[in-house]
């Protein structure tokens, strides 16, 4: 067996949200609310990502004096740019932003903003791809990612569309090896309803904006709206977790084939990978992974996709 490295490695786990929106663009709350708010709830750091546009006069958000030494901020902005492939702008999650970014020229595409926030040292994610309508070429065509926002809460609470993993599950059978995280985008319209729904547990030794940054940009988290995970490890055909009690383990791939252990507060498991390899066709087996845990709440964890050949 080989433990995934994220669950080896040295530090802790922080709790922090990294899509957020306040009074500098379209939330209903001022910075030093939204910052409150999730101090007051539990998290170690967060991400004030206000939309970079010209009608909010281009924010980036400077939040560096509402660190204290138990919680702490990254510098962002979720940047827009004409068009995707139904017409609407680009959403894209720009991480570790410097203050001075500058605004987006009169030509500037999406994929061109993205390349231009990760040169600057951002961490990029592409955002909502369910309520964007993406298309795997879309996701293809933000050539500089890191990884695709699998989960976003304010657009599960208010639209239906929070998922995005079927892009993400398509981008990895192409061979792109991004990550996968889970965010609130909230915006505080109706109080509390869209945050504190999704975040990234991220695993650092220290809880500083440049640890976090790059443990970001290296996959060095997971994602969840409860459980948590403790520890993985796996061989050819066998996968074992421990974690908060859930009620169901999945593991899934890049074919229709999932493994899958249920039953009443599991904690510890082992899942038989044989199983990925049953079925009416046997495709190739697929060389990536991930896992779901999901609880008696209906609450869901989620690794990032683990590629066989890096174990």
């Amino acid at each position: 067996m080989t433990d995934l490295s994220l669950f080896s490695k040295p530090g802790r786990f922080w709790r922090g949200n990294i899509h957020t929106h306040s009074t500098l663009s379209d939330g209903i709350l001022s910075p030093d609310e939204v910052v409150d708010a999730y101090k007051n709830a539990g998290y170690d750091f967060m991400v004030l990502s206000d939309h970079f546009a010209d009608r909010y006069d281009w924010p980036v958000a400077d939040t560096r004096a509402m660190r204290t030494n138990s919680f702490t901020t990254l510098i962002g902005a979720e940047l827009h740019a004409p068009n995707n492939s139904v017409g609407e702008l680009w959403h894209i999650l720009g991480v570790g932003l410097p203050l001075d970014f500058e605004k987006c020229g009169a030509n500037e595409s999406g994929p061109q903003i993205a390349r231009r926030a990760a040169e600057a040292g951002a961490f990029v994610g592409i955002a909502h791809p369910s309520w964007s309508r993406l298309t795997i070429e879309d996701g293809h065509s933000i050539d500089v990612a890191h990884a695709v926002e699998i989960y976003n809460h304010g657009c599960a609470v208010h639209d239906d569309r929070g998922e995005g993993w079927y892009l993400l599950d398509q981008m990895l059978n192409s061979g792109k090896r991004l990550t996968a995280f889970a965010t609130d985008d909230a915006h505080f319209h109706d109080h509390d309803s869209d945050a504190f729904g999704g975040w990234v547990q991220v695993k650092c030794d220290r809880l500083d904006p440049d640890s976090l940054l790059e443990a970001l940009k290296s996959g060095d988290y997971y994602s969840s709206q409860g459980p948590q995970i403790n520890s993985i490890s796996m061989s050819v055909d066998e996968l074992r977790i421990e974690c908060s009690p859930v009620d169901t383990i999945v593991v899934a791939g890049g074919t229709s084939r999932s493994a899958v252990q249920t039953g009443r507060s599991i904690s510890r498991a082992s899942i038989d990978l044989t199983q990925l390899e049953r079925g009416f066709t046997i495709p190739d087996p697929s060389p990536w992974l991930r896992v779901t845990l999901i609880d008696a709440n209906g609450k869901r964890a989620w690794t990032n996709p683990v590629w066989r050949d890096e174990l």
